[in-house]
């Protein structure tokens, strides 16, 4: 899934990391194993929620944002809902 921006790389990065380190805070407690690495413009990122293991990367162009996950198949029932609220985080944070 990709979302434009036109930020640039840098300051789409850090607000990234920003929205992370929020999503870790309000979330912690609802979910375990949570990693994320940043190498670049990549961050590689997974955790458990529900019993179910996420995983992933985002990748931060200079005008773009494009982020590939693995869900669960016990999961894609509700790929869609999850996509949507992405998309809209997404466009919130990068406007």
């Amino acid at each position: 899934m990709d979302t434009a921006h036109s930020l640039g790389k840098d300051e789409a990065v850090r607000r990234l990391q920003q929205k992370f380190s929020a999503v870790r805070a309000t979330f912690g407690k609802q979910i375990s194993d949570l990693h994320e690495e940043w190498a670049g413009g990549v961050l590689s990122f997974g955790f458990k929620a529900v019993g179910m293991k996420v995983d992933g990367t985002v990748t931060v162009e200079d005008d773009a944002v494009e982020l590939a996950a693995n869900v669960p198949l016990a999961a894609m029932i509700f790929k869609g809902q999850i996509e949507k609220r992405i998309r809209e985080e997404l466009g919130d944070l990068l406007a």
